[in-house]
């Protein structure tokens, strides 16, 4: 045959990929990391979405975010407080895009490097940025049922020298909820002689039609200075506009007879308005490139301006002549400010060790301007509210320092650090009532010029000890970490006066409360083989000072002659909580993959308030159960059940909840097209049914947060394949966060 000539077809060679899904669980000294990775069930969905898909990690049916069953959680945006998880309000989570998250690092034992905020620990959401040279980005479009129809596009332009990055979102949904309350009022004591109430039993349901529009852009560049530096800007701007029109009708009862019946009519909008400004700074030091100095500059400010009005009426009623309700307009205009500073040094020690220092310094400001007006029955105008009107001025100020040491000794890895932390918690109350007056309304001292400061040490050690060998095919380990964190009140939580959901429920914050305290430890254990990972913990808290809310009669009545009722927060001296978690991860083919996690905890609350024991022990848990199935015609099928079993607190009994989500996904267009149809909550199940009993009433509720949605995602990409020839040693300094590599 002669010699055959072969000529290098490189444009061929270009199109050869080997494509993996990267490992779901990555175990590190001082966290877990899990890599969304293609989700199904979020396909079209939120970042609450999401997270409530990483193992340990709850949502409940409020957009409330808990880890381990302990909703004192720190939120991070790529290893910085930011402006897109709302100031510490994980319900702005809930209109982001699930598209942007890269990974979620849950962190039950953070370093010293990290905020000693948060006592359940910290949850550290990574946005994506493609590292590809070049043009490249993804569109996607969503419509669903109830209306949810969502626009966004991730464009990035990569050169050798700089990066420019871009994130635009829109939209539009409505998120209808419900309720229904069922409240047994009891005889009471007043001055020694027995009283009844004005109404034995009130029946409320409640229907809410919530119209959200929302807008958010993000914008950056990164521009390499040199092979050693690079610096990073970028700017972020969300626009909200919602509109609730609340529908509750009750009805009243005496002697098992319906008495009156009224409807009440809640119209509230809201405009939020936020942006937040970002510098990073990285230079890197000799050959090695972990040698390094990283800088942060922030500084985000959000604006919201809210108008309720409130208007009752008499459906049917035994009363003759009875007082009309009056009509209410409650304005509330907020302004929140926040800076951040922050630098990072890290220095490598020979091959296997590596010592860490740094500052940061959180500064946040809020103002919030709060007027209630009344009808005046005889004259019909609206008059100002005294009692309640005021304007709260709070200022929340961290200053912190760290270091931290880490080596590894052959199979043994171990992270040291000790972090030392400054808060000012300082409030100003603009009230038109004297301190005499405020006492004799809210029935204890109100402090309206008020400035704590507290200082605290906060240690941190984290070990891992490596059981499997160098030749083997399994990897094995253990890990032991050990952490003092503080819980520091919110704004909301110390202003004393009263919010209301409705004339005879309000919540009060408390200005004498003080930070909870608590002291953590978790062991651990990875095995990881072929096709199956066993992930394991168990852990212990001791929490002093720790917060509950807790419900009493406030010995006021409304004009028709309800008890008010008020929900306040509490130091409840201790609580003691224990669990134990269990996640298992099997690829048994290429077209099957299993994944469950089960989380087990027990607390233990120890305390009074006013003379009454609100002491109380628990035991609860919650479950996930995921797989993935490649049907024929490669079609994903992606199923998604949750169920978190009943739990108790010092007045509640809290049901169980079940809640199952179904995706299916197919690829197109070589791969660059994915069309996602997605139910979440198939069985509209996820519903939060409790029972709250005190010494003044006994309260059943049911709550339905968001009903059943079904979602069709499109999602177009474009030149988003990796490039071989990337510069090497560059990693995107707008990550907040560098991991020391001892992984387990």
């Amino acid at each position: 045959m002669g010699t055959v000539a072969l000529n290098l077809d490189v444009e061929s060679l270009d199109e050869v990929e080997v494509v993996a899904e990267r490992t779901t669980v990555e175990i590190k000294l001082d966290k877990k990391v899990y890599n969304i990775g293609k989700d199904l069930t979020t396909a079209g969905g939120t970042v609450s979405d999401a997270l409530n898909n990483v193992p340990s990690v709850s949502v409940d049916i409020e957009g409330a975010i808990s880890l381990r069953g302990n909703g004192n959680v720190r939120i991070l945006i790529n290893g910085k407080p930011s402006a897109l998880a709302g100031f510490g309000d994980s319900n702005i989570l809930s209109q982001l895009p699930a598209e942007a998250i890269e990974r979620v690092e849950v962190i039950t034992s953070p370093s010293a490097r990290y905020d000693a905020e948060g006592t359940a620990g910290i949850l550290n959401i990574i946005l994506r940025q493609k590292e590809t040279l070049g043009f490249n980005g993804s569109f996607n479009f969503t419509e669903g049922q109830p209306d949810n129809i969502g626009l966004s596009a991730s464009l990035n332009y990569r050169t050798e020298n700089y990066n420019l990055f871009t994130n635009l979102g829109w939209r539009y949904y409505d998120a209808p909820r419900n309720s229904f309350n069922d409240v047994t009022y009891f005889d009471r004591l007043d001055d020694g002689e027995i009283v009844e109430p004005e109404y034995r039993r009130i029946r409320e349901d409640q229907e809410v039609e919530r119209l959200n529009r929302n807008y958010n852009a993000n914008v950056g560049m990164e521009y390499f200075i040199n092979e050693k530096s690079s610096i990073t800007g970028s700017l972020f701007y969300r626009l909200g506009s919602d509109a609730d029109l609340s529908l509750n009708s009750s009805e009243r009862f005496n002697n098992g007879i319906i008495v009156e019946e009224t409807l009440r009519r809640e119209k509230e909008t809201e405009d939020d308005n936020s942006y937040q400004i970002s510098i990073n700074y990285v230079k890197r030091f000799g050959e090695d490139s972990d040698h390094k100095l990283t800088a942060d500059l922030q500084y985000e400010n959000d604006a919201e301006d809210g108008f309720t009005f409130l208007n009752e009426e008499y459906i049917f009623t035994n009363q003759i002549n009875p007082e009309p309700f009056q009509i209410e307009q409650e304005i509330t205009t907020e302004d929140q400010k926040e800076y951040l500073i922050q630098a990072d040094y890290v220095l490598p020690l020979g091959e296997d060790s590596r010592f860490e220092a740094g500052y940061r310094g959180n500064f946040e400001n809020e103002i919030t301007d709060y007027r209630l007006e009344q009808e005046d029955i005889g004259t019909g105008n609206l008059v100002v509210n005294d009692t309640i009107t005021n304007i709260f001025d709070y200022d929340e100020n961290v200053n912190a320092l760290y270091s931290q040491y880490g080596s590894r000794f052959g199979k043994f890895s171990f992270l040291l650090g000790l972090r030392l932390e400054h808060t000012q918690l300082k409030g100003n109350i603009d009230s038109r009532l004297t301190d005499e007056e405020l006492v004799e309304a809210f029935g204890f001292p109100v402090d309206t010029d008020f400035d704590n400061n507290y200082l605290g040490l906060f240690p941190t050690l984290n070990l891992i000890f490596n059981l499997s060998g160098t030749e083997s095919d399994s990897e094995e380990s253990i890990t032991l970490g050990y952490n003092r964190r503080i819980n520091r009140p919110r704004g909301w939580f110390i202003n004393p006066f009263p919010t209301r959901s409705s004339r005879t429920n309000v919540f009060q914050g408390n200005p004498n409360l003080q930070p909870a305290f608590s002291n953590t430890f978790d062991l651990g254990y990875l095995k990881r083989w072929d096709k199956f990972t066993l992930t394991s913990s168990i852990y212990y808290q001791h929490e002093t000072d720790s917060f509950e809310r807790v419900q009493e009669n406030t010995g006021q009545q409304t004009t028709d002659g309800i008890d008010i009722v008020r929900t306040i927060p509490i130091n409840l001296s201790t609580n003691k909580r224990t669990g134990a978690e269990l996640g298992m991860l099997y690829n048994p083919e290429k077209w099957l993959r299993l994944n469950s996690s089960f989380n087990f905890f027990q607390f233990e609350t120890d305390g009074d308030f006013n003379g009454v024991d609100y002491s109380a022990k628990n035991t609860s848990w919650f479950a996930r159960f995921s797989s993935k199935i490649t049907l024929p015609w490669k079609i994903d099928w992606q199923t998604n059940a949750f169920y978190r079993g009943a739990q108790q607190d010092a007045q509640s009994d809290t049901d169980g909840l079940l809640s199952i989500d179904l995706a299916f996904s197919k690829e197109l267009l070589d791969n660059n097209l994915t069309v996602s149809l997605n139910v979440r909550d198939l069985l509209n199940s996820r519903k939060r049914q409790s029972t709250t009993t005190t010494e003044f009433f006994q309260r059943y509720s049911e709550n339905q947060w968001r009903q059943r949605q079904i979602n069709l995602s499109v999602i177009y990409r474009f030149n988003q394949r990796l490039n071989k020839r990337e510069r090497s040693g560059r990693d995107n300094g707008n990550n907040g966060d560098e991991d020391f590599d001892f992984e387990g």
